[in-house]
């Protein structure tokens, strides 16, 4: 004959082992809007960077694939529109602080 025995410590270990599966997990730390920024800007740079080697390629005889070439320049582009429209927006959010009344 088995007895089952009611262990508390152990239906508590089992709960909290049950929990820890069930939780979210949190990034251990969180990145600021200024470190997100400076990434984002470092691959525009980067992606600037690449689309005028390729086009100096061209330029001086060597000859990259043009898919490539063609593919960096939208990239870049690309990129730069939708900095200039995070700019954009950044400014227009400001002015709409400053038009508030205090």
């Amino acid at each position: 004959m088995i007895r089952n025995t009611f262990v508390p410590s152990q239906a508590a270990g089992a709960y909290a082992a049950s929990q820890r599966l069930q939780a979210p997990q949190l990034p251990a730390k969180t990145e600021s809007f200024a470190d997100l920024l400076g990434r984002a800007v470092g691959g525009i740079a980067e992606s600037g960077q690449k689309a005028e080697a390729l086009t100096r390629q061209v330029a001086s005889g060597q000859k990259p694939e043009f898919t490539a070439v063609v593919t960096a320049v939208a990239e870049s582009e690309a990129a730069l529109e939708t900095l200039v429209a995070v700019r954009d927006k950044v400014i227009q959010a400001y002015e709409e602080i400053l038009r508030m009344p205090i």
